[in-house]
């Protein structure tokens, strides 16, 4: 077979389309190859640990308007977001888990937070058990320091928080056995098409 790397003419087009059974044969393919790797080599478990913040916008903020109150829940919600990752709390948890730090912010750790309302602690791990782990203690560090901050005056009054998900937590695999096989399905897809429209039989 002879590469000719250059733009698909419509012929190219048409004999892709005729080659559907290549293509369709390729993703199925993927699919088998993508579960397959899923199982010999699986992705890590995580863990999802909740908390509730409240920053009571009424109260802290009762006569003022929209764009202060929105100022106002930017700034503290980075300034809890900076306690999320602080050294005191990545150095308590690398010491509880014997874990370098370096590994727990390189994505072993992750933190959504939808500002007003349930922040989420994720954690990952080849152990369900120390995801778990790991994740409920995030959680629960990152709530005494943020109580302890609200006390010294470092975070306003008001915000207010509450572990409302730290016990017998969620713990699945972080990707799941879809995505391994829709990536592999698209993965031969492409290889499939990419051979029919660039790689021609000798005439």
């Amino acid at each position: 077979m002879t590469f000719l790397f250059t733009s698909p003419s419509i012929e190219d087009l048409i004999r892709l389309l005729r080659a559907w059974r290549f293509w369709v044969f390729g993703a199925f393919v993927g699919i088998l190859l993508g579960a397959a790797l899923y199982y010999v080599v699986p992705p890590p478990y995580r863990a999802k640990a909740t908390v509730n913040v409240d920053f009571n916008l009424e109260q802290a903020w009762p006569k003022e308007t929209d764009r202060q109150q929105f100022f106002y829940l930017e700034r503290e919600s980075r300034k809890l977001e900076e306690l999320a990752w602080s050294d005191e709390i990545i150095s308590q948890l690398s010491s509880e888990f014997a874990i370098v730090p370096e590994d727990l912010r390189g994505g072993k750790m992750l933190l959504s937070q939808p500002s007003d309302a349930g922040w989420h602690f994720y954690a990952d791990d080849n152990d369900p058990q120390i995801a778990e782990g790991l994740a409920s203690a995030w959680a629960e560090a990152f709530t005494l320091k943020v109580q302890s901050e609200v006390q010294a005056g470092n975070i306003n009054e008001f915000v207010k928080l509450e572990v409302t998900q730290a016990q017998n937590l969620p713990k699945q695999r972080s990707i799941s056995l879809s995505e391994y096989m829709l990536a592999g399905s698209m993965s031969f897809l492409t290889l499939a098409v990419f051979s029919v429209l660039f790689i021609k039989p000798k005439k």
